[in-house]
Order: structure tokens, then C-alpha cells, then sequence
């Protein structure tokens, strides 16, 4: 009977949040929302393209030889694969990112940023960046700038 009772887990009382942390849950979610509504407006108006293609873009231009593996751009973009690959088909019939089987791995797929899609990405780029710095960074002073750093780093690390 003790046996019983020890594989039970003891329920604790919900450690609500308080007034202040109610506040800023809920502003940082609605920044979060709004944000990211704002910069894919201003992407889909200026450039034809989701924020979301901007980001895959994005992570293929930094890496190596512009091409990544399907499962590592799924993680860095935090995509699940049906997701990703949905998104790189629509980017593959602009012709801006290519599929290759993986060399190392002929199960792999690798995605390869084209010529075209690199274009793509620098012309979408300074609309981009100053919708960035319109709508994040010139409301805060730098000092503000290292505390978001800090906070979103402390909060990523939670994740």
C-alpha cells in the first residue's frame, strides 16, 4: 500500500504570476504578435515574400556554400519538416533555392540558396532591416539594446 502512495506525485499550488509579471507576459506577447505581423507586411508588400521565406533565405545565405540539410534548416528556423518543406517547394518554383541529395547521406536533402534567391535577399534586405530598426531598435536607448540582449538570451536559455 506504501508502495502505492510513494509513486504519487504531490500536487502543488499553480505559482501564479503577479500584477507586474502578468503585465509584461502579456506585452511581450502582444510585441511579439505585432511584430512579427509588421515585418511580414512590410516583406510580402516591398519584396512578394513572406517573413518566413525571408528567414530561410536568410539562414542559407550565412551558411557554408549558401546550402544547409533540410533537418538542420528545420531546427535553425524552428519549422517542423512538413512545414520547411512545404516552404522550400514554393521557393524552389521561383528558382530561388534548389534541392540536392546529400552526398554523405543519400536519405538527406540539402537545400542550396541560388544565385537568383541571393539577389532575392539583397533586394529584400534594406526594407527589411529598417522595419527592424524602425519597430525595435530606435524606440530603445543602447543601454536598453544589452538589456533585450540579455533578457531574450536569459529566456532562450530557458527554452
Amino acid at each position: 500500500m506504501f508502495k502505492y502512495f510513494a509513486s504519487l506525485t504531490v500536487m502543488t499550488a499553480p505559482r501564479w504570476l503577479s500584477d507586474d509579471e502578468q503585465q509584461a507576459w502579456r506585452s511581450l506577447t502582444v510585441v511579439l504578435t505585432r511584430l512579427d505581423e509588421a515585418l511580414d507586411r512590410q516583406l510580402q508588400r516591398d519584396s512578394g515574400m513572406p517573413h518566413a521565406y525571408y528567414m530561410i533565405l536568410v539562414m542559407l545565405s550565412e551558411a557554408d556554400g549558401r546550402a544547409l540539410r533540410m533537418s538542420d534548416l528545420s531546427t535553425m528556423t524552428n519549422y517542423s519538416q512538413s512545414r520547411l518543406s512545404h516552404a522550400v517547394a514554393r521557393l524552389e518554383e521561383k528558382g530561388w533555392i534548389r534541392r540536392e541529395r546529400s552526398p554523405a547521406d543519400k536519405r538527406g536533402s540539402i537545400a542550396v540558396l541560388t544565385d537568383v534567391g541571393f539577389a532575392a535577399l539583397a533586394e529584400a534586405a534594406p526594407g527589411h532591416v529598417e522595419e527592424v530598426r524602425q519597430r525595435v531598435f530606435d524606440p530603445l536607448t543602447c543601454d536598453e539594446v544589452g538589456q533585450l540582449r540579455t533578457i531574450c538570451e536569459k529566456i532562450l536559455s530557458a527554452l
